[in-house]
C-alpha cells in the first residue's frame, strides 16, 4: 500500500513538473498505432524511424546562457527551437568559432533554422528563460 501511495505522488509529480507530458505521449500512442497496420515490415520500421527523428525530444535543454558541445551535421538539418522567454538569442558557429547565423526570437514560442551545409557547429545560447533545442536531419 505505502509503494503505491509513494508511486502516485511520484506520477502527480512528475505530471506537475512536466505539463504536456500526458499530451505528447497520447500523440506518439497515435502515431505509432498509424504504424502499427503496416503489413510490409520495411515499411513499417520506416515509419516507425520517421516517429523516433521527430518524437525524439530535444537535444538540450535549458535555461538562460548555455553553450553546447560541438556537434557534427551530414546533410541539411533543421535546428528546432522552443522559447519560454521574452528573448532568446542563438549562435550558430562553426568549428573556427566564428559566427554562422545570429538566430533571435522575440517573445516565447518557436522557431527552427536550417542548416544548409555539413559540417560541425556549436550553438551559444542566450534565452531570458527556459528553452528547448531540437536537430532534425532532413532527407
Amino acid at each position: 500500500m505505502r509503494k503505491a501511495a509513494s508511486r502516485s505522488a511520484l506520477m502527480i509529480a512528475l505530471a506537475a513538473a512536466l505539463p504536456g507530458a500526458a499530451h505528447a505521449q497520447s500523440d506518439l500512442r497515435a502515431a505509432m498505432a498509424k504504424c502499427r497496420p503496416i503489413a510490409d515490415l520495411p515499411s513499417r520500421a520506416a515509419c516507425y524511424d520517421r516517429i523516433a527523428l521527430e518524437d525524439g525530444g530535444p537535444r538540450w535543454t535549458g535555461r538562460l546562457s548555455f553553450t553546447t558541445e560541438a556537434f557534427t551535421v551530414d546533410r541539411p538539418t533543421l535546428i528546432r527551437f522552443d522559447s519560454e522567454g521574452v528573448i532568446f538569442v542563438m549562435y550558430l558557429k562553426d568549428a573556427a568559432g566564428e559566427v554562422v547565423q545570429n538566430i533571435h526570437h522575440a517573445g516565447a514560442g518557436e522557431g527552427r533554422y536550417l542548416i544548409g551545409q555539413p559540417g560541425t557547429y556549436t550553438l551559444q545560447i542566450n534565452g531570458a528563460e527556459g528553452w528547448r533545442i531540437w536537430l532534425e536531419p532532413q532527407s
